[in-house]
């Protein structure tokens, strides 16, 4: 704690002041640093130049003071001289009495010491001391006599003083008498005495103000030089200049106006400047054009590589700090990189191939495809490695096949990928083939040696000429003049080749050129054998959906339809479309997707079409049969994940390929009624076109995808007037990967609502064109379907009530529409059929009982009742009295089956429109039949 007047309890009392050891060493090296020399040599600079000019003052001011003196008093003795009267008082009697008084009046108003009047021999008449009235003057007075007034500093009796001796003229100008006056010198010095005080002050402030100008410099120097002595100045100096021009790097200077300032030693050598650089302009120093660019651009560099002769240098770029006001310049460092740079070209061309290599196994083998993958092989090597590159490819790598069954044939390739610096190369083009038929030519070699052959100057690859003479030489023309071949290999077997060649590159290949060549040439070799073999499990899964998939729609009246498939181009999926007529001149209309590519997604589609196809057979309503389809691939799923776990057919490890995730839209359509009833299981439903051109996308309710299982599916009904035109699709026609299902729904009713009526083949067309991506990766079904109505007079129907007696009225009625329709041939068929139909609806049915003939590709016969109850058929025993009718009814009909409604059953039968050969044995009696029982 500090003590009562402020110093430290314990601390040692402070020393006086004038015994403080620190100041006084610190006054010490003041006075010995540049600073105090530069100090005291200033002080003392001062004060001679003021002690100067107050000497020259002083002596300015007597010598003014001299000269006032002259010319006051040679004004006063002109001016007496010429006063008038004074001719006439010198002619007087008595002229000192009347001069003197005059003579005194005039001193004093001219403030002069004396004023006398004198002879032209030098008695004076009057003076300013009485006593020496009488008494003749001292000194030369001729020139005054001669007539010629002058001034003189007059030494002698009675006194030291500045003199005038004017003549005094007569009326003729003769003189006739003198007129002196002057200041005595004790007066003069009086005056000079008297401003001798402020010449003084003056002085003193001077050396006042002049001191204080030293110090502050002094200041400012000791702070510049951080109180450095002269030797410790001279010290640094030396070590500066010694490091200047001892370091092995290059320094440069340069002004704001673009001069050089300062070089050292190294920069001399680098850049060979001439011994008079400094202070010439940048321009004129015959450096690098681009060294010279930099300097003028005055921006900042860092580790820049520039020419100097055979050098590379590494140039720094710095600008110096602007000072007071001046723009600032810069400071360029040069470093000789040449050997480093050579260390360094090597390391960044080893960078340079792993970077390709790195490159190589992300661009290449990027589609699957086998031409495509050979391409980017070329586009990854020109032009870092190669100016051109080829590659060939044997025949059945391109086909997906087997390379090892082209045993024998690799002396022959067709070239697949061309890639080159320029468009006019000489090599031969892709689809050529290529032979290797000269063992010695490099690629034979390379095929023969099973690695990579390096051919470095072409010129010398006399197998190579010997190949092809003419080629050879067009090519050596064209400045081809180093090659090297690698056979693409992959799991030991030959691919194809690669050729890397070099036109505009001058330097030829060499061994690590040929060992980079030969590891991208293996890293290709295995995206192609990868590509190959994708293309034979793609072209074996294509085949298979192929055969799987609808090639012709089947012939019925219900619609008018054309369809598109496509697969993609990453893998064949499992989208499918279909079209089934169905009973009563109906159709089923369907498109369906499985997750998934591959022959597995191929196979499911078969299975699942098969499933719709047996299905639909049975007649149900669309939302029942998406029912029964979700149980069975449930059940399929469930089986084969059994299997799998259990081992059968495998390995047990293998993973269960279920079905689960497979869509699908059915849709049926009624070209009696107009409806069109359809049920989707997670597919999107149709788009509509109704006959006035407008576009509707109809809201249908979209169960869960096939497999998941559990929950039903919903129906819907539209009414459709003739001529509408509903488009089935699949979503990789709407969406992809840079387009999403809504986008692709607007741009499909654009498509579909453009004027014009177009033909469902040509529509399918215009859809694609508009909508097709450039690589689709998912496949594309599209089924395009325009309705058409049943002309009514292709319809009969009858209300059969519930009377035996009613089945003649009934074939009558028949026989007569039939007439009617040209069918004759066919009527006792159908009256047949008839009978048997109704009379079994009679018997053991329901009313309502109706009957209805439809006339479309064949002659459909329905007879409906309200029973629900099945006929099946059988083989009556010879004693059984009925049991004959639905076999009889077989019989005739080339098909017949049962279809269920809401409120009951139909069955129908159909009959061809030409008469067919009838059963054997003799025609039944009709009116017997109707006693027949089923």
């Amino acid at each position: 704690m500090a003590g009562r007047f402020g110093r430290p309890r314990g601390s040692p009392p402070r020393q006086p002041t004038g015994q403080d050891p620190g100041l006084v060493a610190r006054f010490a090296r003041g006075a010995h640093s540049v600073a105090g020399q530069v100090f005291a040599l200033q002080a003392v600079i001062v004060l001679l130049l003021i002690a100067a000019a107050a000497l020259a003052l002083l002596l300015q001011a007597r010598y003014d003071s001299e000269r006032d003196a002259r010319n006051r008093s040679l004004a006063a003795a002109a001016s007496f001289a010429q006063a008038p009267g004074l001719p006439a008082a010198l002619a007087a009697p008595d002229p000192t009495a009347v001069l003197q008084p005059l003579a005194e009046a005039a001193r004093k108003a001219s403030g002069v010491d004396f004023v006398a009047v004198m002879t032209t021999d030098g008695i004076r008449y009057t003076d300013s001391r009485p006593e020496l009235i009488g008494e003749r003057a001292s000194g030369d007075l001729s020139r005054a006599a001669g007539g010629e007034g002058f001034t003189e500093m007059f030494r002698g009796e009675p006194s030291d003083a500045v003199r005038a001796v004017v003549p005094v003229r007569n009326a003729d100008g003769q003189v006739i008498g003198l007129v002196s006056t002057g200041i005595e010198v004790g007066n003069v010095s009086e005056t000079v005495e008297g401003q001798l005080p402020l010449l003084l002050g003056a002085a003193a402030g001077a050396l006042l103000l002049g001191t204080a100008g030293a110090a502050l410099v002094s200041r400012r120097l000791r702070r510049q030089t951080r109180g450095l002595g002269a030797a410790e100045m001279a010290r640094i100096n030396e070590h500066h200049e010694a490091v200047l021009h001892a370091v092995r790097e290059g320094v440069l200077i340069i002004s704001a106006d673009h001069r050089l300032l300062l070089a050292n030693d190294e920069a001399r050598r680098l850049l060979a400047l001439p011994a008079d650089a400094e202070q010439r302009h940048v321009s004129e120093l015959g450096l690098d054009p681009g060294t010279e660019a930099l300097l003028l651009s005055g921006r900042i560099a860092t580790d820049e590589v520039h020419l100097a002769g055979d050098r590379l240098l590494a140039v720094n770029v710095r600008p110096t700090k602007p000072y007071r006001g001046h723009p600032s310049g810069s400071v360029m460092t040069l470093r000789d990189s040449t050997e480093l740079a050579a260390l360094s070209g090597r390391a960044e061309v080893a960078r340079e191939r792993l970077q390709m290599l790195y490159e190589a196994g992300v661009r290449i083998g990027t589609t699957l495809d086998v031409a495509r993958t050979a391409e980017e092989l070329t586009e990854v090597a020109v032009p870092r490695f190669a100016d051109f590159v080829t590659v060939e490819l044997l025949e059945p790598v391109l086909r997906g096949e087997d390379p090892a069954l082209a045993a024998g044939v690799q002396t022959e390739m067709r070239r697949t990928a061309v890639s080159g610096v320029r468009g006019d190369q000489p090599l031969q083009p892709v689809g050529d083939v290529i032979r290797f038929e000269v063992p010695t030519a490099p690629m034979a070699a390379a095929l023969d040696a099973g690695r990579a052959v390096l051919a470095a100057d072409l010129n010398a690859a006399m197998g190579w000429r010997a190949q092809d003479e003419r080629g050879t030489r067009e090519a050596l023309d064209y400045g081809l003049h180093s090659l090297i071949s690698v056979p693409l290999q992959a799991r030991g077997v030959v691919l194809g080749m690669a050729n890397f060649w070099r036109a505009d590159t001058p330097e030829a290949f060499d061994e690590e050129d040929l060992s980079f060549a030969e590891e991208l040439g293996a890293r290709a070799a295995v995206s192609i054998d990868n590509a190959r073999r994708y293309t034979r499990e793609h072209a074996t899964a294509v085949t298979l959906q192929q055969s799987l998939l609808p090639r012709v729609l089947p012939e019925q009246n219900a619609v008018e339809a054309a369809f598109r498939y496509l697969p993609a181009k990453a893998g064949v999926g499992g989208d499918w479309f279909d079209v089934i007529p169905l009973a009563g001149a109906r159709v089923a209309l369907i498109v369906g997707d499985v997750v998934g590519h591959g022959v597995h997604a191929a196979a499911t589609m078969g299975r699942l079409r098969t499933a719709v196809h047996n299905f639909s057979t049975l007649d149900m309503a669309p939302d029942e049969l998406l029912g029964h389809l979700d149980e069975l691939i449930d059940r399929i799923d469930q089986n084969e994940s059994g299997a799998a776990g259990s081992g059968h057919g495998g390995d047990g490890s293998a993973e269960p390929a279920g079905i689960t995730g497979a869509t699908c839209l059915y849709a049926v359509y009624d070209p009696v009624s107009g409806r069109c009833t359809m049920a989707s299981a997670g597919h999107p439903g149709p788009a509509l076109v109704w006959p006035d051109g407008r576009v509707e996308f109809p809201e249908v309710p979209v169960g869960l995808p096939l497999g998941v299982g559990g929950m039903p599916f919903e129906a819907v009904e539209l009414l459709l007037p003739e001529s509408t035109r509903l488009a089935l699709f699949t979503d990789g026609l709407l969406e992809d990967r840079d387009r999403d299902f809504d986008t692709g729904c607007a741009m499909l009713g654009e498509v579909l609502g453009r004027p014009g009526r177009r033909t469902p083949d040509e529509e399918c067309a215009d859809v694609l064109a508009a909508l097709l991506f450039p690589s689709p990766s998912d496949d594309i079904a599209l089924l395009i379907a325009d309705t058409r109505r049943l002309e009514a007079d292709r319809i009969a129907e009858w209300e059969v009530p519930p009377d035996p007696a009613a089945v003649s009225r009934v074939r009558g009625a028949s026989a007569a529409k039939l007439a009617e329709w040209g069918l004759d041939e066919v009527a006792f068929t159908a009256e047949l059929i008839l009978s048997e139909l109704v009379t079994n609806a009679i018997r053991y049915g329901n009313t309502p009982i109706r009957v209805r003939m439809l006339l479309d590709r064949s002659l459909i016969c329905e007879v409906s009742d309200a029973s629900s109850t099945s006929p099946h058929l059988r083989y009556a025993a010879t004693t059984d009295e009925g049991g004959r009718g639905l076999f009889l009814v077989a019989q005739y009909a080339d098909r017949w089956g049962t279809r269920y409604t809401e409120r009951g059953k139909v069955i129908w039968a159909e009959l061809p429109l030409t008469a067919a050969a009838e059963p054997p044995g003799p025609a039944p009696d009709l009116d017997a039949l109707e006693d027949l029982a089923w």
